[in-house]
């Protein structure tokens, strides 16, 4: 076999683990950047336990996920931020009006979602958005020839008090497309530092079972102080 046919199954093989609602149900639930049970994933994708370990263990081998082993129970995550990265960007490309919601709560929720979420390990939705847009506005974040830090943008986050993890393996600023706003927002380092800085600090708390977040009262007036986003815009 050529290498050009080894990538092709390797590509096909892929395609075939995101190829089942099951197994895309539990990837987009572990968007959310945590850690879960198998029973927690089993629940939420509606099928049975056994089932469900079967799927893991097809995600595990195919590199998506990684799992640990605590006492009896069984704990999966994303593999990495490339993992998520591929997942998030591909829900962007399911047309909006393909997808209806089944119910009050799950409209609801969705509602939530849009309005703000964490997207692995950043921020997403129309919150992560006016972020983005707020930085870029300010001189802090380059979109002209792809996502990139500007010196003031770097030296925003140490004025922020915002601690950023430089490493060779991931870039530091990076563009992830919104499923929701169908526009990049804020990712890589730069993105993951911020939505940490703001969970720890409280600007942002998370809202429900998913992945949903609201700003605080303490975040609106932070944000407003640091990027001059109105409070209107991150609600």
């Amino acid at each position: 076999m050529t290498a050009k046919d080894s990538r092709a199954a390797g590509l096909a093989a892929l395609a075939s683990l995101l190829a089942d609602e099951t197994r895309a149900a539990c990837l987009l639930a572990l968007l959310d950047g945590r850690a879960w049970t198998a029973g927690e994933l089993a629940r939420h994708a509606g099928v049975a336990a056994s089932t469900l370990s079967e799927h893991l263990g097809k995600l595990v081998a195919g590199g998506l996920l990684a799992e640990e082993r605590q006492g009896r129970h069984r704990y999966v995550r994303l593999a990495d931020a490339r993992a998520a990265g591929l997942v998030e960007e591909l829900a962007a490309q399911v047309p909006a009006a393909g997808v209806r919601p089944r119910s009050l709560r799950e409209s609801s929720a969705r509602s939530a979602m849009a309005r703000g979420r964490t997207c692995y390990d950043h921020l997403a939705g129309r919150l992560g958005m006016a972020l983005t847009d707020a930085m870029t506005l300010r001189g802090l974040l380059r979109q002209d020839t792809g996502f990139a830090l500007t010196d003031a943008g770097v030296e925003w986050f140490g004025t922020a008090g915002i601690p950023l993890e430089v490493s060779s393996r991931r870039p530091l600023a990076r563009a992830c497309l919104d499923w929701t706003e169908r526009r990049p927002h804020l990712a890589g380092a730069a993105g993951a530092a911020l939505c940490r800085h703001a969970l720890d600090t409280g600007w942002c708390v998370r809202i429900g079972s998913d992945r949903a977040v609201k700003v605080t009262p303490s975040g609106e007036r932070e944000l407003s102080a640091l990027l001059g986003i109105t409070a209107e815009a991150l609600r």
